[in-house]
C-alpha cells in the first residue's frame, strides 16, 4: 500500500514543483532491507551485519564504483570492547574484526569530498546501549539509526555515478561499522586511511535522518564552525528547513573521527525520538518525503561548494567531554526527548535497583542523593560518584506528586 500511495506522489509531482533528483522508492527499497528482521539489528560484526556490509558493496559495484577498501569495496580492521563500554575500568573482550564498506568516484579532481553513515546498530539488545526497559534477545532495527542515513549514502552514490555535476571533487562514499560501539570504524580508516587525509576537502555525516517533522521542519547541522564556508553555502541552499546549528566539530558520530584529522565536518540529524535506540525503531515510522528533501539538500550544498576552493579547516570549542567511570548502575532508561527540568524515565527495567525501590516509567527524578537532577547529564555526572552498597534518596515526581524513594545501588 505504501509503494502505490509513494508512486501517486511522484506522478503528481506532490513532493515538490521541481522534478525530484532522489527516488524515494529506492530510499524506501534501501531502508526496508537494512532494517528488515532478517538482518537482527546488524550488531557490530555480526552475521547478518556482513549481509548488510554485502548489501552495501552490491550496489556500489552495480554503480560503476571503484573499490577503495583494503579488500576491495571492504575495509576490514580488528578491535577490541569494553564488556560495559560506560565503564572505563571494565575489562576489553577478545579481539574482534569490523568491516566499513567503502567506494571512490573518480571526477579526476584534486580534492574528495566524503559522504558517510554507520550501518551498525544494536542486534538483540545484548550489548549496554539499548535504552528498553528490558532490551535482551529483542531486534533492534534501527530504521531510523541508521538505515536512513546508509540509504542516503547509496542515493546519493547513485545520483551522482548518473549525473556528472561535480567537477572539482572526487567522492568517497563511506559506510562504518562500530560506531555504536564507539565511532570504532571510522577512527579505524581515519588512522589507517585508503587514500591521502590532505586530499579530503570536507567531510559530511548522516546519522538518523529519517524521521523529519513536517511541521517544525527542523534539520539539525553539527560541526557549523569547523569551516567558514558552512554558514554562507547553507544560506544560500535552504529553501525548506528550519535550521538549528551547532558549532563543534566534536559529537557523538562518525564526523568526530575526521574533524580531529583537521577535516572540515558536518552532521546532519532530524532529531532525537522516543524510538532511539529500542526496538521500536521500525520502518513504518521512518518520513520518506522527509529524508528526500534532506538528500536534495545536500546535493545542493555539494554544488554550491564545488565551484568555491577546498574547504579551509576551524578547530572549535569542543563540548564537555563528559568521560566518567560507572560502578553502579539504577536500571533506567532516559527519556532524551524531555526538555523540561529533572529526568523522566522512559523505562525501568526489571530487578534493577530503580525498579525493586518502586520507580516507574514515567517518574521524574529531580534529585539523587545530594545533587540536583536538572538533566540526563546531572544524572550521569552524579550517578558516576556512587559505588556498590550504597543507599542512596531519590526524590521523584510523579503524576505532580513529589516522592522521595530509597534505593540500594
Amino acid at each position: 500500500m505504501y509503494k502505490i500511495l509513494l508512486f501517486s506522489f511522484l506522478f503528481f509531482g506532490c513532493f515538490s514543483i521541481k522534478a525530484q533528483r532522489i527516488d524515494a522508492e529506492n530510499i524506501y527499497n534501501h531502508i526496508e532491507y537494512l532494517a528488515s528482521d532478517y538482518l537482527q539489528g546488524r550488531a557490530t560484526s555480526s552475521p547478518e551485519e556482513i549481509k548488510a556490509a554485502r548489501y552495501i558493496a552490491k550496489k556500489f559495484k552495480q554503480f560503476g564504483l571503484e573499490p577503495m577498501g583494503n579488500d576491495g569495496f571492504y575495509y576490514t580492521f580488528n578491535y577490541k570492547v569494553s564488556k560495559n563500554p560506560h565503564d572505563s575500568t571494565s575489562p576489553k573482550t577478545e579481539p574482534r574484526e569490523g568491516t566499513n564498506v567503502v567506494a571512490f568516484l573518480d571526477n579526476g579532481a584534486p580534492n574528495t569530498i566524503v559522504i558517510g553513515a554507520h550501518y551498525d546498530h544494536l542486534g538483540l539488545g545484548y550489548d549496554h546501549n539499548s535504552l528498553d526497559a528490558n532490551p535482551e534477545g529483542k531486534i533492534h532495527n534501527g530504521a531510523d539509526d541508521n538505515a536512513s542515513g546508509v540509504a542516503g549514502v547509496l542515493e546519493l552514490a547513485r545520483y551522482f555515478t548518473e549525473n556528472e555535476i561535480t567537477e572539482k571533487n572526487n567522492i568517497l562514499f563511506m559506510t562504518f561499522s562500530g560506531e555504536e560501539l564507539g565511532l570504532i570504524g571510522s577512527k579505524k580508516w581515519c588512522d589507517n586511511p585508503t587514500m591521502p587525509l590532505e586530499k579530503i576537502n570536507y567531510m559530511l555525516n548522516m546519522d538518523m535522518i529519517g524521521r523529519l517533522n513536517d511541521s517544525s521542519k527542523k534539520l539539525l547541522l553539527y560541526g557549523i564552525g569547523t569551516s567558514s564556508a558552512w554558514n554562507d553555502a547553507i544560506a544560500k541552499t535552504n529553501t525548506y528547513f528550519s535550521i538549528k546549528s551547532d558549532s563543534a566539530g566534536i559529537g557523538p558520530s562518525d564526523q568526530t573521527s575526521f574533524y580531529l584529522k583537521d577535516i572540515p565536518v558536518l552532521h546532519l540529524f532530524t532529531g532525537q525520538h522516543s524510538d532511539y535506540h529500542k526496538p521500536s525503531d521500525d520502518i513504518e515510522k521512518i518520513n520518506i518525503e522527509g529524508e528526500v528533501k534532506v538528500i536534495e539538500f545536500m546535493i545542493d550544498l555539494i554544488q554550491e561548494l564545488d565551484n568555491k576552493p577546498k574547504l579551509s579547516f576551524f578547530k572549535t570549542m569542543n563540548p564537555e567531554s563528559g568521560k566518567m567511570s560507572f560502578k553502579v548502575t539504577l536500571g533506567v532508561m532516559p527519556d532524551y526527548t524531555y526538555d523540561e527540568k529533572g529526568m523522566r524515565l522512559d523505562g525501568v527495567s526489571d530487578n534493577k535497583p530503580a525498579a525493586k525501590a518502586g520507580l516507574k516509567g514515567g517518574d521524574v527524578i529531580i534529585q539523587l542523593a545530594q545533587f540536583p537532577i536538572e538533566s540526563v547529564k546531572d544524572y550521569m555526572k552524579a550517578l558516576s560518584t556512587f559505588k556498590k552498597g550504597d543507599t542512596i534518596k531519590v526524590i521523584i515526581i510523579r503524576n505532580g506528586v513529589r516522592m522521595e524513594k530509597e534505593v540500594v545501588l
